[in-house]
């Protein structure tokens, strides 16, 4: 009797997953699309992708899979391009308390520009952060995949608030308890009062937990040595400069010793950067499994404030009066710089430019990161992404190669090749639909038709009025 049950369930339940045709129903059937294949650039015309719940099920010829599946959404895709979505492997969210309800309000932002996962780098607020990445995953927020570091750690009386202060090995051993027991993705460790000797500690003692990490460097600490120890991201591309200084241990020691300011020892690194040292140092630094996130776009808003008065651009109109304030710190600051800080800042950025193609050379993988957050002024969540793809296209990398950087190596980096980076079976259905093709031309990722997030189709309309819903909230908070 059991058996008889167990064989009329099954066939209930075969029966409500296939049409009268016998085809399976899935929720999205995206039909007639030219798929991309960013790890191999090559392009895959009149394709069909099925998704069923938040997964990709199948891919193939149009014609086969409409034979072979009935979908509650039929999406055309006639001359669009269908690729993975994007990854900001950047990103803050912070400025306090008050400025809670104003960053959650950002997350649909990145959404609407086809930004599906974003890698939180630490700020002052990683308890709501927390809570963010749960809703997200049950469905309940709208918004990216949060993958976040919580807080960050950093020495006694540091600049940045929101850090879990550390200065010696029990007390790292016990934040990273603590950052264990919030589940945090991976960890990030700042430079700014951290002890040179707490900070490897931090990296080694957090591989041996079998954690990634994410870090500014201390001067006073090659970026191989960092290496050494187990870190697994460097933020932002001037640390690349400094790795590509034969003087970095030297400079370095100097800036410990008091006979260099922060900005004067920034400044050496630049000024003795040598490319053929560089190209080896780069190899090596390839070798120890090392990732950057260059933060171009971030880079070239803070050397160009002096020539480029931002308080025009449309995209403000996103960001509320709380965030908007907290820009004023780096504009303010900028505003005080001498005509030679303000031309050391070029030089910097223009050497910045020039590096990024060689880390691409050595096969140091990189990850597409903005900085977007409070604090960091002009940079904006979601643009700012389709900015940072074209600066990298600007310095030489291929349209290809920077679409990797913001599908594929995030995904890596933090251990989830398996579920993202391409349009195939048994990936997240996260996906963009473009109206152009980004392998030619790569602003055509802000082409976007429609997006797929979690596996729930949102076309162009529904885009559009979550961008005008988040001009509404921050106008009204104004």
């Amino acid at each position: 009797m059991k058996r008889l049950v167990a064989m009329i369930a099954a066939a209930v339940m075969a029966a409500a997953s296939a049409d009268a045709a016998g085809r399976t129903k899935i929720d999205v059937l995206i039909r007639h699309a030219t798929v991309i294949d960013v790890a191999s650039g090559k392009t895959l015309p009149d394709r069909a992708v099925a998704i069923k719940g938040g997964d990709i099920i199948d891919v193939g010829q149009d014609a086969a899979l409409f034979r072979r599946y009935s979908a509650a959404w039929l999406v055309d895709a006639t001359g669009k391009y269908v690729m993975p979505g994007l990854w900001d492997m950047h990103v803050h969210f912070g400025g306090g308390q008050e400025l809670i309800q104003e960053n959650r309000d950002l997350l649909p932002i990145y959404v609407a520009y086809g930004v599906t996962s974003v890698r939180d780098c630490a700020a002052d607020i990683s308890d709501s952060v927390i809570q963010w990445r749960s809703e997200v995953t049950a469905g309940s927020l709208f918004g990216p995949t949060i993958y976040t570091s919580g807080p960050k750690l950093e020495g006694y009386k540091p600049l940045w608030k929101g850090t879990i202060e550390v200065d010696t090995p029990a007390e790292v051993d016990a934040a990273l308890d603590r950052l264990q027991a919030m589940k945090v993705d991976f960890v990030k460790i700042t430079d700014n009062t951290l002890k040179p000797d707490i900070f490897e500690y931090a990296v080694k003692a957090a591989k041996v937990r079998g954690l990634k990490t994410s870090a500014h460097t201390p001067y006073a600490i090659t970026i191989e040595q960092a290496a050494r120890d187990g870190l697994g991201s460097v933020e932002h591309l001037d640390y690349l400069i400094k790795a590509g200084s034969p003087q970095e241990a030297a400079i370095g020691a100097d800036y410990v010793a008091g006979k260099l300011s922060y900005g004067q020892a920034s400044d050496r690194f630049v000024e003795t950067f040598d490319a053929a040292y560089a190209k080896g140092e780069y190899a090596r630094l390839k070798a120890l499994g090392i990732y950057v996130t260059p933060t171009l776009t971030m880079s070239r808003i803070l050397a160009y404030l002096d020539r480029e008065d931002h308080r025009g651009d449309a995209a403000l109109a996103y960001i509320g009066p709380g965030l908007r304030k907290t820009y004023e710190w780096r504009v303010e600051r900028a505003a005080k710089s001498t005509p030679a800080q303000v031309e050391a800042r070029h030089r910097e950025y223009e050497l910045s430019v020039k590096v990024l193609p060689m880390l691409r050379d050595a096969g140091i993988p990189i990850l597409a990161g903005t900085d977007a957050g409070y604090l960091n002024s002009f940079n904006y969540p979601g643009q700012g992404l389709h900015d940072e793809l074209e600066r990298y296209v600007e310095a030489g990398l291929t349209p290809r190669e920077a679409l990797a950087s913001a599908t594929i190596t995030g995904p890596a980096f933090l251990g989830h090749s398996d579920r993202y980076g391409a349009i195939a079976k048994g990936k997240a259905a996260d996906v963009l639909i473009l109206n152009a093709n980004p392998l030619t031309d790569i602003r055509a990722t802000r082409s976007i038709d429609s997006v797929v997030l979690h596996g729930k189709w949102i076309d162009r309309g529904v885009l559009d009025r979550t961008l005008a819903e988040a001009r509404a909230k921050a106008s009204k908070a104004n």
